[in-house]
């Protein structure tokens, strides 16, 4: 799914390892397919469509546009006499926006506000409930961090999420929130096969080239520029500068493969399901660097864990997010759009919108960090900076379905029982995972499965804009096919699907984003008041980037005060 600001799913087996485990499954996966009732009935199933305040927040595309404008008189500094007033103002309550407030709590700063457009903060780490489970509505895992991450370790423990060390300084994992076994599996020649590389039927020269990539990534990890830093490192921004590795980013994933030999149609199908589920991108449309970087980045260490393991929770990174905002304690303002900007030597003026009155407020900071995304930055900016507006074009975002369904039964055929995470060879979605996988408590009789699919058969504007225009019964029908390729028959073992849309998902890492100029000036800050960080500006939305995204730009609001 959107990871996140938002979080990145790795394998979390070698590419190779494919024996089969007995774990009975979670839910039922012993029904007769022919028992199972016709799949045209669709009148059993409740539902509704959601998404984040898309209408809301096209208020201020709208208005930069001409097409609306706020009900007062226009706005001016310093005539304005603010309602709200804060020494550091937080636009955004995304993982960076609350990972920034987090922060400077931590180094005692206390006049901290920070407004959020939505009812909720956390960003595409959301989560809902219904009788039967909490879920997730946007990123719902975290791959174990490497040990040099020390700020996200840090936070971790706080979490309780590590609860120790070893004796040679490896953390040591909360065993609740480490992913359960048994973790994926792949539907493929109708049979579920432990592991979502594939592995059943695949002819001997395939086996050869799936082979000899993980070779090359299992090298790309050990590897280093001639800088002495990693070639792929998690934040970004401590890869290495090498230009002889950077020109990875010149090529796309597609490219790069085909200049290789790896022509392999099972390898293929993989490589571009971990670029959909990262990126919601294909072969095409990923830079060859971060195709490689999905692979060749992750190098977590534990006492209790394989670099492979993953960290989850019934509500997906809703945990984490819930955590981030627990560990500050300055407020928090929900349903605010903040609508645009104006300076003047000393202060910072927010105009902003109350969903709840329908009226404008007007907010006052010392400094001001924009946590939010460029194609939400640069309108809000464009009266203080109008240069900045062309950055904005190359800033892509992926738009993406969630779906969250309660069922009593999952038909299934041949092979592993239900995982965490279950994938279709060949299917447009990203597979689905289990809810209550975590859970420790006895299995009831429905479970809610939650359906990630990036849509990315379209270019992402058209696809944004299908996406909003479609209505629920159309979703649930699409939703419902994609479903019967792995389990025929499940339409009647559906109640309900809770359907979630994100316009814009995840900054998607085309050819050239990651070395181009529009990332890093995009991060700059304005006359020590304005301040920039989000998951975007690293170009990959995994939670680790958007805490790291949050840190920096706190870092450089107090850098500033010190020059």
């Amino acid at each position: 799914m959107p990871h996140s600001d938002d979080t990145t799913r790795t394998s979390r087996r070698q590419f190779l390892e494919q024996t089969v485990v007995g774990t009975a499954a979670l839910l039922s996966g012993s029904l007769a397919l022919d028992g199972c009732a016709a799949t045209g009935d669709t009148s059993h199933i409740t539902g509704q469509l959601a998404g984040p305040n898309h209408r809301l927040g096209h208020l201020l595309r709208d208005a930069t546009h001409g097409r609306w404008a706020l009900p007062d008189t226009p706005f001016t500094v310093p005539s304005v006499e603010p309602a709200h007033e804060a020494d550091i103002l937080i636009v955004g309550g995304g993982i960076a926006g609350l990972s920034a407030r987090r922060w400077l709590e931590q180094q005692g700063v206390r006049n901290v506000l920070l407004i959020e457009l939505e009812e909720e903060t956390g960003g595409n780490a959301q989560s809902g409930e219904n009788p039967v489970s909490p879920y997730p509505l946007g990123a719902h895992y975290l791959p174990i961090p490497d040990v040099r991450n020390r700020e996200l370790l840090d936070f971790l423990q706080q979490a309780d999420v590590i609860t120790g060390f070893s004796p040679e300084g490896l953390p040591v994992y909360n065993d609740y929130h480490l992913c359960h076994d048994p973790e994926e599996r792949l539907l493929i020649k109708g049979h579920w096969q432990e592991g979502l590389l594939p592995a059943m039927g695949v002819p001997a020269d395939e086996q050869a080239q799936i082979s000899r990539f993980v070779a090359l990534t299992d090298k790309l990890k050990a590897a280093t520029g001639a800088d002495g830093r990693d070639v792929f490192a998690i934040p970004v921004a401590a890869s290495s500068t090498d230009p002889e590795w950077q020109k990875l980013d010149t090529l796309s994933f597609e490219e790069y493969l085909a200049q290789h030999g790896f022509t392999s149609p099972c390898l293929r199908w993989y490589l571009a399901y971990a670029c959909k589920d990262d990126y919601g991108t294909n072969l095409a449309n990923t830079s060859a660097w971060a195709g490689l970087h999905y692979f060749a980045s992750r190098k977590g260490k534990a006492a209790n864990a394989s670099a492979s393991s993953v960290l989850t929770w019934p509500e997906g990174n809703a945990f984490l997010a819930a955590h981030l905002r627990r560990q500050a304690r300055s407020p928090i303002l929900t349903g605010w759009l903040a609508h645009s900007i104006r300076r003047d030597t000393d202060r910072v003026y927010i105009k902003a919108f109350s969903a709840q009155t329908q009226q404008p407020a007007f907010f006052s900071a010392r400094q001001v960090i924009l946590a939010t995304p460029q194609f939400i930055t640069q309108r809000l900016i464009n009266p203080v900076a109008p240069d900045r507006q062309a950055l904005t074009a190359d800033f892509q975002y992926a738009p993406w379905l969630v779906a969250n369904l309660t069922v009593t039964a999952l038909p299934q055929e041949r092979g592993m029982p239900l995982c965490w995470d279950n994938v279709i060879y060949g299917s447009d979605s990203v597979g689905y995972v289990v809810a209550q996988h975590q859970s420790l408590q006895p299995q009831s009789e429905q479970q809610v499965i939650t359906l990630y699919w990036p849509l990315t058969n379209e270019a992402p504007d058209l696809a944004r804009r299908k996406a909003y225009q479609t209505p629920y019964a159309d979703w649930k029908q699409m939703i419902l096919a994609e479903l019967e390729q792995g389990h025929p028959g499940v339409t009647a073992y559906v109640s309900d699907i809770q359907v979630w849309i994100w316009g814009h998902g995840m900054i998607a890492p085309q050819r050239g984003f990651i070395t181009g100029q529009a990332r890093q000036q995009a991060a700059q800050p304005i006359a020590g008041q304005l301040f920039f960080a989000h998951s975007d500006l690293s170009g990959m939305s995994i939670f680790e980037e958007a805490f790291y995204q949050g840190i920096r730009a706190a870092k450089e609001v107090l850098k500033s005060r010190n020059t």
